[in-house]
């Protein structure tokens, strides 16, 4: 059947509550989303403190970055990774789409392609226990297929103390290819880089290892990261495939963590959790990467790194 992209008039636009397939199993709108929702397994990886309907496709949203985050350094004053902005944009999705958009027929819906941008002069520290942040959410680009959702477009912009420091925008649909990638062959002979090398907080965020020939291989040293590889997948999520993007860079580049401002890849197939290859070519004040698994190009994506000039 034909996919079509909804108009958003009064009378058909789904996200208005008319002919919604099941209102009654929806939870309260007004409750704070839990972490059944948004899909983390316990309620300290749950970034999402509230979520509220300002409009037909606008909701205003707060979340709560812990100072002691998984993926953050564990030092006085905290400067959060990046990927958490991520984190709580895939979290704010699985939110919006659970109680407001329409329900999808087939198989579940997956996040496949975010793209981030953040300010580092105003990128939050943290010294506390907490950073509050607010966040503006908007839902575009609607599709249904036979009466189901099949896809959408969420876009979060980020705010501390009234001002904006970053936006992220992820692509939600059904995932690419046929299924769920066999496990790569992982050459022997493999060698961890240093957290250090990668901007990686710990060794047990380490996403990458080194081939004899000098090629990166994915080989995650915590195969069960309870951010990037909650329940030990077979097939790697969206944000480990970005973060081991972006560890691939830094390490390629020799740049520091505090130079990344941008991150984006989308998946064109599975990716495996261990042994798909990443490459990567430097541009000028980025470096783009593709990721190889099975033989076949399963995801692209672009760093974007914080210039000399600009940082004066």
């Amino acid at each position: 059947m034909r996919m079509v992209t909804t108009q958003p008039t009064p009378a058909s636009d789904p996200l208005n509550g008319q002919g919604d397939p099941g209102p009654a199993a929806r939870p309260p709108s007004g409750d704070p989303p839990t972490y059944a929702e948004v899909g983390v397994d316990s309620m300290s990886a749950l970034l999402v403190a509230s979520l509220r309907r300002g409009g037909s496709r606008f909701f205003e949203a707060r979340c709560q970055w812990p100072r002691w985050h998984a993926l953050n350094e564990r030092r006085l004053a905290v400067t959060h990774h990046p990927v958490i902005m991520a984190e709580s944009t895939r979290q704010l999705a699985a939110a919006v789409q659970l109680r407001y958009l329409p329900k999808a027929h087939t198989a579940p819906l997956r996040p496949l392609a975010v793209c981030l941008g953040l300010d580092p002069r105003t990128w939050p520290v943290e010294r506390g226990g907490a950073t509050d942040v607010a966040v503006r959410v908007t839902v575009s680009d609607l599709q249904l297929r036979g009466g189901g959702l099949a896809g959408y477009r969420l876009t979060a912009e980020f705010l501390h103390a009234q001002t904006r420091f970053g936006t992220c925008t992820m692509a939600v649909g059904r995932p690419p290819g046929p299924g769920p990638s066999p496990g790569d062959l992982t050459p022997a002979g493999l060698l961890h880089p240093s957290s250090a090398a990668l901007g990686a907080a710990a060794e047990a965020d380490v996403m990458l290892a080194r081939a004899p020939q000098g090629r990166l291989v994915i080989l995650p040293r915590d195969p069960g990261h309870p951010v990037l590889l909650p329940g030990r997948p077979d097939v790697l999520p969206l944000l480990a495939v970005l973060e081991s993007g972006r560890q691939a860079t830094l390490l390629y580049r020799g740049a520091t963590a505090a130079a990344v401002v941008g991150l984006a890849v989308r998946l064109h197939g599975p990716v495996a959790s261990r042994g798909a290859v990443v490459d990567v070519a430097a541009e000028r004040g980025a470096a783009r990467f593709v990721v190889t698994s099975g033989g076949q190009c399963a995801a692209t994506g672009t760093v974007t790194l914080l210039t000399a000039g600009a940082r004066g």
